[in-house]
């Protein structure tokens, strides 16, 4: 065996040991390393890109600025189509780092009860198919799955285009086989604070969603809430579920939610949030992650490109913000 190889072995089995291990101990950062942390940073994000673009243009102030985003950890959404090679080299390239990747499950039927995200799988059949390769994609490597944001909050809202049974029995079936992964922390989302007040209905259908499989929930994924008001609600939601983990998207919520009309879609004036981390100073917060990546779009509103698309004018208002 050459050195090499041994080398990658090492930097695999360490990953591994990091997810196993209680808190996510993070691996000491190597000379020069820009974020030390268990988080995998992706090189080739619309981010790094932009960032480099800028460099070599002399918009050096701006470059700096997306700096702020593309030398941080962001989760990856992977797309419906090629689901298992594509996780299988976020999963292989970040156990090669020694980091662990942070990965949402987006898929499900009906999937943003006709919003500007809708879409999903064709029918149950295809989900299942979908999420047993997402999961081969995995394997035994180092993740953090966080699972179909807004889905069961969706439910509890009243969400008609999505039958409520199918829908938590194929979330329980997503859960149940992402865990399979001796290496996989699973969080069911439970969608934000500022959304769902009934919080024995929402423990109630995270229960029959598979929550109790899980490593706890998500909350604030895409969303604007403060880490206070965040905090607050996960406590009580729980201990609602007997006490669960929990983990919260901090990406976009450095300065609060917007208090104008469309909140939820491209506020003005937001700013990035704490940086990921797993060391949060709460014993039932597993982390602070970036789970929405800054700079992406919410929709077409307040001239924005459509959901999901890299946006460099809002990044940089973000980014300026967080500096204020």
């Amino acid at each position: 065996m050459s050195g090499r190889s041994r080398s990658r072995i090492r930097r695999c089995l360490a990953a591994l040991a990091v997810v196993l291990s209680l808190g996510f101990a993070a691996p000491r950062a190597a000379p020069g390393d820009p974020y030390p942390g268990p988080y995998w940073v992706n090189p080739a994000t619309s981010a790094a890109t932009q960032a480099a673009v800028w460099s070599r243009a002399g918009r050096i102030a701006d470059a700096a600025l997306i700096e702020q985003i593309s030398l941080r950890p962001q989760a990856e959404w992977p797309l419906p189509e090629g689901v298992e090679q594509s996780v299988r080299g976020v999963t292989s390239a970040a156990a090669l780092a020694g980091r662990v990747p942070v990965l949402v499950a987006y898929n499900i039927p009906h999937r943003d009860c006709e919003g500007d995200s809708q879409g999903g799988a064709e029918d149950a059949a295809d989900y299942r198919l979908w999420i047993d390769s997402f999961a081969r994609g995995i394997g035994e490597r180092p993740a953090v799955v966080i699972v179909e944001p807004d889905a069961v909050a969706h439910l509890v809202d009243g969400c008609e285009s999505a039958p409520s049974k199918e829908r938590l029995t194929l979330l329980a079936y997503a859960v149940g086989q992402l865990k399979r992964g001796p290496a996989t922390k699973v969080y069911l989302d439970a969608g934000h604070s500022d959304w769902i007040s009934d919080l024995s209905a929402l423990s109630d259908q995270l229960v029959q969603a598979g929550v109790g499989k899980a490593d706890g929930f998500s909350l604030n994924v895409s969303a604007f809430q403060t880490n206070a008001s965040s905090a607050e609600y996960g406590h009580r939601l729980s201990a609602a579920l007997g006490g669960k983990h929990f983990v919260v998207d901090t990406s976009r919520n450095g300065n609060g939610p917007y208090s104008g009309s469309d909140s939820w879609c491209n506020p003005p004036g937001r700013a990035l949030g704490t940086p990921p981390t797993a060391t949060t100073g709460d014993p039932l917060i597993d982390a602070y992650l970036w789970i929405k990546r800054p700079g992406e779009s919410d929709g077409t509103c307040r001239g924005g490109p459509s959901a999901g698309h890299w946006w460099p004018k809002y990044a940089v208002e973000l980014a300026r913000g967080a500096g204020a």
